[in-house]
């Protein structure tokens, strides 16, 4: 459930973009949407790299390279205005448009994606308001986005509300998913199901990879005649 303090701030941020020219409600969580990618994007490559720092080794894999430094949330949003407009518009915004594979389904969608923010002080009072709503608890961001949903006319008419977190964990742990098995999650608008499950396979896992019995022969998987084994089909939620 979003607290009042968390909808104070969201009904703040949603009339800085109004009072910016930009009124239009999809395209005001179009632009949040953006805005909170590129800075879990930082979130997530500084956990790396504290976790680099704390083992003295080097980050596997980093999210941004380089030259894309500057693109970072925690580089890029205590420069003025204006320096911070250009970075946003022409390097970070273009650097997340091009992530995933060419063809995917993140390309596709992104294809025509368009970064409408085009004043300095806009962006900069946005970029203020975002950098202090706490993102780390998923639950939050499901109540974000549902809540940010309901100010738009359609909002529930299409199935727009999720899933709570501990519904989800109950029933990825009453399924039991097998590592071999293939998920399919065909209204997964947030992909609650699909990242509860992969959680759940990671915690399934030693500290060298390899999947423990439980999850390589769950009781309740090989029980059921119904459920497809050996990665020969797939599971639907």
């Amino acid at each position: 459930m979003i607290t009042g303090e968390l909808k104070s701030k969201v009904d703040t941020l949603w009339d800085t973009f109004w009072s910016g020219g930009i009124s239009n409600p999809l395209s005001v969580i179009e632009q949040i949407s953006y805005l909170l990618f590129i800075k879990r994007l930082d979130e997530l490559e500084l956990a790396q790299e504290k976790k680099a720092n704390r083992f003295g080794g080097t980050v596997q894999k980093p999210l941004f390279t380089p030259e894309q430094q500057a693109c970072r949330w925690s580089k890029f949003k205590n420069l003025n205005p204006a320096a911070q407009l250009d970075v946003v518009r022409d390097q970070a915004f273009p650097m997340i448009k091009t992530l995933g594979k060419a063809g995917g389904a993140y390309a596709v969608h992104m294809k025509d994606a368009t970064f409408m923010i085009s004043s300095p002080a806009l962006l900069a009072n946005v970029v203020q308001q975002i950098d202090q709503i706490p993102m780390q608890d998923r639950d939050t961001k499901g109540d974000l986005y549902e809540y940010m949903l309901s100010k738009l006319s359609t909002a529930g008419t299409n199935g727009q509300f999720r899933t709570p977190r501990h519904i989800i964990k109950l029933m990825v742990e009453m399924m039991g998913p097998n590592p071999r098995e293939i998920v399919c999650d065909p209204a997964c608008g947030t992909a609650g199901f699909l990242v509860a499950i992969a959680e759940y396979l990671r915690d399934c896992q030693d500290e060298e990879g390899n999947y423990l019995k439980m999850c390589k022969e769950d009781s309740h998987y090989k029980a059921s005649p119904s459920r497809v084994t050996e990665g020969n089909g797939g599971r639907a939620f």
